[in-house]
């Protein structure tokens, strides 16, 4: 372990030091932080323990996923959200559950000895997506505005919206097998109450920072970008000491904070998505050393395939079937349905399965998240520039006057997930002069023709 903070250190310097050639092309951080790890893991060098390594993983993982919960809730407006009903709410009322009932089945074909609580497990952990794998996707400026917000709101609050589900379903396979139902319906009923409680109220605390403190200029600006950050800490924090969900009180926080503040709280998780993003390539490293490194060691067609279903069939059917009554065209259909790819949150939810229950089969779920994960940063990064470009050209070949109705409709949700502080245009990558996503200058940036 002597060598592995440097490591670390020296990749995430390489990566800051080549991000702007990156973008826009085939290679993602992800992917680069993701092949160190397997090289430097027991696969290649060894220089990196996976026996002393999996608290580290997992302590880091559940750090990222508490930064990115909070600042992914907090950004969200619940009531555009709800106007803008016929994608997201579509993905994530419709999509989400029926990719959770794929997964099973899926999961019951390869894996016949799962149990079919086991296999609701599986497909639980690899249904939240992760828009920061496909960040060219939602920030090329030229896909319709309306399907990138699609991709972003879903990342955004899937992962969100799984981890009570698979609590539930953790507790009702320790009933089967060690407890009595009772008592895993105390731990569900603790894991979710709690969790709101913190959450709401540490929400409200932060709002009244934020409103109070900050109003009377009590705050060094300086300080500003640290009170989100300590707020999402401390809702993950307090929910866990009274024996709570942590994500569910960072997630729950957010979106209260966001909800009681009323402004725009972009300006606020600035900091926080940064300080996500380094903790992020730091969990992808710890990844392909820890966790997919192992797996490749001893790897069965079985994971390989059903990582294939579970990025293919398994998410785009119900994509499809959700999308029935929208109008979109089956261009849009397939690159929503091709776009979710699996990153932090399944990581951390395969630890917690790993580490918080007593599966049987928990040897076949977690070798098949892994290779999934592993097989989402592959392809996922691969194919998001060149598949962007391609459906902004087919969305772009239709006259203003005759593009697809669906497609075209704006939306103002508002950004939801990652620091996408480069917008692409083309070949080009245009950075916002206040560090704000998502601003182009249309006479600079795109030309007179506009």
């Amino acid at each position: 372990m002597e060598w592995t903070l440097a490591i670390a250190a020296a990749t995430l310097l390489g990566v800051a030091a080549m991000s702007r050639l990156l973008t826009g092309t085939p290679v993602t951080p992800a992917m680069v932080f993701t092949v160190v790890g397997l090289i430097f893991g027991p696969l290649v060098l060894g220089d990196i323990d996976p026996s002393t390594a999996s608290s580290t993983v997992r302590s880091l993982a559940e750090a990222t996923l508490a930064l990115v919960l909070f600042s992914d809730a907090a950004r969200i407006d619940l009531g555009k959200l709800r106007q803008e009903r016929a994608l997201p709410v579509r993905l994530l009322g419709i999509g989400l559950p029926l990719t959770i009932v794929a997964g099973v089945v899926a999961a019951g074909v390869i894996f016949p000895d799962l149990s079919v609580t086991e296999a609701l497990v599986l497909a639980i952990v690899l249904a939240p997506t992760d828009a920061a794998l496909g960040q060219t996707v939602v920030t090329n400026v030229r896909v319709p505005d309306r399907i990138r917000e699609a991709l972003n709101v879903e990342g955004g609050l899937n992962d969100g919206i799984c981890v009570p589900l698979l609590l539930i379903v953790l507790a009702a396979a320790e009933a089967e097998s060690h407890t009595t139902g009772g008592h895993a319906f105390k731990i569900v009923v603790e894991e979710i109450g709690y969790g709101l409680l913190a959450g709401v109220g540490v929400g409200a605390l932060v709002a009244a920072v934020i409103v109070y403190a900050g109003g009377r200029k009590l705050i060094a600006p300086s300080w500003l970008q640290t009170v989100t950050v300590a707020g999402a800490f401390l809702a993950y924090g307090v929910a866990a000491a009274l024996g709570g969900s942590g994500f569910i009180g960072a997630f729950v926080a957010g979106m209260t904070f966001g909800h009681l503040v009323r402004r725009d709280t972009e300006p606020l998780t600035v900091f926080t998505e940064d300080f996500g993003q380094l903790l992020d390539g730091l969990t992808f490293i710890m990844f392909g050393a820890v966790l997919l490194g192992p797996v490749l060691q001893d790897l069965h067609w079985s994971a390989v395939l059903y990582g294939l279903l579970s990025l293919t069939i398994v998410r785009m059917i119900p994509v499809g079937l959700a999308l029935i009554g929208t109008h979109a065209r089956w261009p849009t259909v397939a690159f929503l349905g091709w776009f979710g790819p699996r990153g932090l949150a399944s990581i951390v939810f395969a630890v917690i399965v790993v580490e918080d229950s007593h599966l049987p089969q928990v040897g076949t779920i977690l070798s098949a998240t892994y290779v999934t994960i592993g097989l989402s940063v592959l392809l996922h990064g691969l194919t998001a520039s060149s598949l962007a470009d391609r459906y902004a050209r087919w969305f772009r070949s239709h006259p203003k006057d005759e593009r697809p109705a669906m497609e075209a409709k704006p939306t103002e949700i508002g950004r939801v997930r990652g620091p996408a502080t480069v917008a692409v245009v083309g070949d080009s990558a245009l950075t916002a002069p206040d560090g704000q996503p998502g601003w182009v200058d249309p006479p600079a940036a795109v030309g007179p023709s506009g």
